[in-house]
């Protein structure tokens, strides 16, 4: 996986643009209404996303597993803004307790085994009270099914990236443990699922 990003980034830079996510304006909303001002964000790329959350004057840290687009993100974040570089399978980075954690497109890229450890490691990562919004990608996207099959609902559409698609009950299976509290079909690229969990 490292692989693959690392020469995406290489090769394409800031691939989706300078701008935000919608997912992003919604949590943004969400992280200002609720005065979330510490955030953590797992596979923050080159920072599109996270420089909403800094414009609105909110605390982020990173963790970003290609060093190119670390490198990116420092034109779009600021100097005090912590990124550490590793897999969300090495989490936790630091002993930090968070306000909310934002993770967008990223979870439909791991197994079963590591989507259940990653969940549970950004779980862990929250101050009580706190929430945690993931975006993953729901089985109405047109991909689903295309490229090679490789598990239950996990087809590789591009060689090195295998993708899981989510349905309304499989979200429920690996969220409901951990404070889920809203699904929501949402369009980027693809039609996705944002999916909102609070700590008690």
């Amino acid at each position: 996986m490292n692989e693959f990003w690392e020469s995406n980034f290489k090769e394409k830079g800031e691939m989706w643009g300078e701008q935000p996510c919608k997912s992003a304006q919604l949590a943004n909303q969400f992280f200002i209404e609720n005065k979330l001002n510490k955030i953590l964000v797992p596979g923050i790329g080159y920072g599109r996303n996270a420089k909403l959350f800094q414009d609105n004057r909110m605390h982020v840290t990173g963790i970003e597993i290609s060093p190119t687009a670390i490198g990116i993100a420092k034109r779009f974040l600021d100097d005090n803004t912590v990124i550490y570089e590793g897999s969300v399978d090495h989490m936790p980075f630091d002993h930090d307790s968070y306000d909310a954690i934002y993770s967008h497109a990223l979870l439909h890229l791991l197994d079963e085994p590591h989507r259940k450890n990653f969940i549970k490691a950004c779980y862990d990562q929250l101050k009580s009270k706190g929430f945690m919004l993931f975006t993953t990608i729901s089985q109405n996207a047109l991909s689903y099914r295309k490229g090679e099959q490789v598990g239950e609902n996990r087809f590789e559409i591009h060689k090195g990236a295998p993708i899981y698609f989510y349905d309304n009950d499989s979200l429920m299976v690996d969220f409901k443990p951990y404070g889920l509290i809203d699904i929501t079909e949402i369009q980027e690229d693809h039609p996705m699922y944002l999916v909102k969990c609070q700590k008690p």
